[in-house]
């Protein structure tokens, strides 16, 4: 299974479906998104499940890496050869396809670093014991939108000025005429407020869907595992192995897709302005 039913507070894994006792089916809520501190308490410093999750997904990333470059060689071994081809995709199939190859490559590892990080963060929701996807609560996927959007906002005024970088955020365009003090307005609000918010949200909100999907089923097929309930819970079942293989792909897409938002940003940040 790809999530866990009793991480679920309010979820009573001695339930099922028929039973005498009346017990019925709680199914997975916001609570299902809340830890007890591993250490400390909730009324000051503390440190729970989602935090270690994101502390070993680090270790791992930079472990992989590190086993995989620290001797490189011609022609690479495993590690090596699987590094070498998640570097080359992120540069380029995204970095040099968005922001192109001159201007592109000094932002490579910041760009491979995001991806490999928020996929590693996805990853756990079906790996066991783990079954979390630390980018289900917002904070994560928030303050990585807040770094892309620090980078943006300081490399598009660096490179074009106040008054250029102004106009940048704005789509100031003087063939517009008289529609161009709307259009300035609407492009600003979008820019300066709505792209930073939509860019974690977007990676948050389908993480979130996707591991409140798997924890129903999930519990679903444990609850309906009980008499002639078998037969659903069989069927709960094989979509708790069909969601798991879906979140497998949305993994990997939601991934793809924040990075190259965020090399869009600096793209629009690094173009010149018309």
């Amino acid at each position: 299974m790809s999530a866990d039913p009793t991480q679920v507070l309010a979820f009573d894994p001695s339930c099922h479906i028929f039973q005498s006792n009346g017990c019925g089916f709680e199914g997975p809520g916001l609570h299902s998104f809340l830890f007890e501190p591993l250490w400390g308490d909730t009324d000051g410093v503390y440190f729970n499940k989602p935090m270690l999750l994101a502390l070993l997904g680090s270790l791992i990333i930079v472990g992989f890496f590190w086993a995989a470059f620290r001797k490189p060689k011609l022609v690479p071994g495993k590690f090596q050869m699987i590094a070498e081809a998640g570097y080359d995709f992120v540069r380029r199939g995204i970095v040099y396809e968005t922001i192109g190859k001159k201007e592109g490559e000094k932002w490579v590892p910041l760009m491979v670093s995001i991806f490999f990080f928020v996929w590693m963060m996805n990853l756990w929701s079906i790996v066991p014991v783990a079954q979390f996807p630390v980018t289900s609560i917002i904070a994560y996927p928030a303050v990585l939108a807040l770094i892309v959007y620090v980078i943006w906002m300081t490399l598009t005024f660096k490179r074009h000025g106040f008054v250029g970088g102004f106009k940048n955020l704005t789509g100031y365009d003087k063939s517009l005429g008289g529609v161009l003090p709307l259009v300035m307005v609407i492009e600003f609000f979008s820019n300066v407020l709505v792209r930073p918010f939509t860019h974690a949200v977007r990676l948050f909100a389908n993480m979130f869907a996707g591991h409140t999907l798997l924890l129903l089923f999930t519990i679903a097929s444990w609850y309906m595992l009980n008499g002639i309930g078998i037969a659903y819970s069989g069927v709960s079942f094989v979509m708790v192995v069909v969601m798991t293989a879906f979140e497998l792909f949305i993994q990997a897409v939601q991934a793809y897709v924040f990075v190259l938002l965020a090399c869009v940003f600096i793209q629009g940040a690094v173009a010149e302005h018309h």
